[in-house]
């Protein structure tokens, strides 16, 4: 490889075209995108699906497949242009010089290898290594992404691991050969917010010791304002606007990247005084792209005539050496400082009737050991001792990590499980040991459920009408077909789809529409209890804006309670009247979503909060490491459930966390924790969030 100049950046972008060929013709995925990025820096690439993030981040590996190719534009590695370089070269820097971290880590793992083979195949296949010194180098790894158990880590196979260790060993396998530059493609997306807090930390610790530079691609603004130094955003195929990310935070001057921070739930948003604003429109399909500015028939300052008279370049804001570029013509004319018109408030109701009670639910699991099923007994507790209530026309979040039980209370509510012990109380009638099979149509229409995946609760060969309607039928809606098509209609409008998508199939929808059409079916039957089972995880932040405005507006016409399933807290803080905490089956905390959000905490949820991304400059946020991993159902710890992994576990005296379960005390009315730690402690607990100098 010929000199490079370190004062020059390590990769320059400039003016690269990325297309598609298919049968109907070139479909341009990306268009004139250029971006710089020194080494040592960490650049965040941003922007909705179908932007072009990815599909830049393949054209710099040069992994487009057999249709894609780079049409235009240069991509310069410390001087060289990967796009002229010869495949053998090429081969040389992908995983030496340049490795690729990917959402999914099972996508890069090889079920059938060993941990300790497959990371010690890099240093040995890119630097000839010897075998005994790779496997040497990988422990180290292993070790260095703060793994615990090496030994046993290096022996297992991935299914052995869990899903965060998985995306631990895959930025070790990334690492192994100490690339200069790391291209991390939504790597925490499916993680917990602790896991994803422990693995960006790990990151950062990693590339400051290493001197690596990364390209970070994500649509979680929060988690790019914490593990970047540069942005760039991206709208259909074309870069809107860069610069340096606490700047371009604090004063955006593009209208997308503007109306994306309004559709996210900021510290002090509320659903009812400050509801979220969704981007209108929808995104361009690349071959309907509109002439001049992409965004112009969803912005709100676009002026006919001049915004799509002309193709529109980047330009650059004048102030420092740290260039601020924007790709709009009306950047200096716009009042960014004015106050979004704002959607109505709406009024926040009393909670009704009581519809669910839970008393000392428990659910347990009988597993065996042995290859199949015949060696020893062991007990299983998803649940142990839940209580709770919740009332009509409320929201009831339920958090935790992966494992705590939230999944396994919410199929004992649909009938799909039954309690182990305890009562739960649907609408006046005991169903907590009541199968699904043996409840009346009456009591499955009021309980329903929005998934998380809605590309995988539709069925792909019947029209969207016609999945409502076989709702309507099951439930025993309407009287003939024509009054099933009429209330079909009216639900369409309810989740706020035209009328024409009836005649449409799921692969014509997006991944938004096709969650609307699932919460029209949930509610075909009136349901009076929606479990929403992280219903907007899979969605862009614009349409997760949306679903979540169109939940909240269907809920305020129904009255429906909705128990909401969720990893993210700030969703779970703008939507939810009352929250409750789980951990390893156990309710640790319940209240107000005012109260579980204030001091004091239970630990676990002070820990949960200080993951939290937050995309705020001006926010200030504790930082607190969780170690080591949820202990299993199969065997939990003696005492509290979460001494093992508590960070003020030293607060309370002698073993009292290691020997005995807390009790439930109440802080304030309302307001419960099961925590051993003295009332004098919880009370001079810090917030975890604030405002700088607030």
């Amino acid at each position: 490889m010929q000199a490079w100049d370190p004062t020059k950046p390590l990769l320059e972008i400039e003016n690269l075209s990325i297309s598609f060929f298919t049968r109907m013709g070139e479909i341009p995925a990306v268009m004139d995108f250029s971006c710089k990025v020194m080494a040592g820096e960490a650049m965040g690439l941003v922007g909705e699906s179908g932007c072009g993030k990815s599909t830049v981040a393949l054209g710099l590996m040069r992994d487009l497949g057999a249709n894609g190719k780079i049409t235009g534009g240069r991509i310069l590695f410390k001087g060289q242009d990967l796009v002229t370089l010869p495949a053998r070269a090429l081969q040389k820097l992908r995983g030496s010089e340049i490795a690729m971290i990917y959402q999914e880590p099972m996508a890069s793992l090889n079920p059938a290898m060993k941990i300790g083979a497959q990371l010690a195949e890099v240093p040995m296949i890119h630097q000839g290594v010897s075998k005994r010194a790779a496997l040497a180098r990988a422990r180290q790894m292993v070790e260095d992404v703060r793994l615990p158990d090496p030994e046993r880590i290096l022996n297992a196979f991935p299914h052995q691991l869990s899903g965060g260790q998985q995306q631990r060993i895959v930025i070790a396998m990334a690492l192994m050969a100490e690339p200069a530059l790391l291209i991390l493609d939504e790597p925490t997306t499916a993680l917990d917010v602790t896991v994803e807090a422990g693995i960006m930390d790990l990151l950062q610790d990693l590339a400051r010791r290493s001197g690596t530079t990364m390209l970070f691609i994500s649509h979680n603004l929060g988690l790019v304002l914490r593990a970047c130094n540069r942005i760039c955003v991206m709208y259909s195929g074309e870069a809107v606007e860069t610069g340096n990310i606490a700047e371009l935070f604090r004063a955006m001057r593009h209208p997308y990247t503007e109306a994306l921070f309004r559709a996210i739930p900021l510290p002090g948003t509320d659903r009812n005084t400050r509801p979220l604003l969704a981007i209108p429109g929808n995104f361009p399909l690349p071959h309907e792209r509109p002439p001049g500015c992409n965004f112009g028939p969803r912005c709100a300052y676009f002026q006919k005539g001049r915004c799509d008279a002309q193709e529109i370049a980047m330009q650059r804001l004048p102030g420092d050496d740290d260039p601020h570029l924007t790709r709009c013509l009306r950047w200096a004319e716009i009042d960014w400082d004015a106050p979004a018109e704002a959607l109505p408030s709406r009024e926040k109701r009393p909670p009704g009737a009581l519809v669910l009670q839970a008393e000392d639910l428990r659910k347990y699991y009988q597993s065996s050991s042995g290859a199949f099923g015949g060696g020893s007994s062991r007990i299983v507790k998803a649940n142990e001792s839940l209580s709770f209530e919740a009332r009509a026309g409320e929201t009831l979040a339920i958090v935790g990590e992966s494992g705590c039980g939230k999944s396994t209370l919410a199929k004992i509510l649909l009938g799909l499980e039954t309690a182990s012990a305890g009562r739960m109380r649907l609408f006046g009638e005991d169903l907590g040991d009541v199968p699904i099979r043996a409840r009346d149509r009456a009591s499955i229409a009021r309980v329903q459920m929005v998934f998380q995946n809605p590309f995988d609760t539709l069925n792909p060969s019947m029209t969207v009408g016609r999945q409502i309607i076989r709702a309507l039928e099951v439930f025993g809606i309407g009287q003939d077909d024509r009054a099933r098509e009429a209330r079909m209609l009216e639900l369409l409008d309810l989740v706020k789809l035209p009328r024409a998508f009836a005649s449409r199939r799921p692969r014509q929808l997006s991944g938004g529409q096709k969650q609307r059409v699932g919460i029209a079916r949930a509610f075909a039957g009136g349901a009076k209890l929606v479990v929403a089972d992280e219903p907007v995880s899979a969605l862009d932040v614009s349409v997760q804006a949306a679903v979540t405005e169109l939940l909240s507006d269907i809920q305020d016409q129904n009255g429906t309670t909705l128990l909401f399933i969720s990893h993210d807290l700030s969703i779970v803080r703008y939507l939810s009247d009352r929250v409750l905490v789980m951990y390893l089956g156990h309710v640790v905390e319940m209240g107000t979503t005012d109260q579980v959000f204030a001091p004091p905490y239970h630990p676990y949820t002070e820990a949960l909060l200080s993951a939290v991304p937050v995309a705020d400059p001006d926010v200030i946020q504790e930082r607190i490491v969780l170690k080591g991993e949820i202990p299993s159902a199969l065997n939990p710890p003696r005492g509290c459930p979460f001494q093992t992994r508590c960070h003020r576990k030293s607060e309370v005296p002698g073993n009292l966390c290691e020997t005995s379960l807390p009790r439930m005390q109440s802080p304030a009315p309302g307001h419960q924790l099961k925590c051993h730690l003295s009332a004098e402690t919880l009370a001079g607990m810090r917030p975890v969030i604030r405002l700088n100098g607030g």
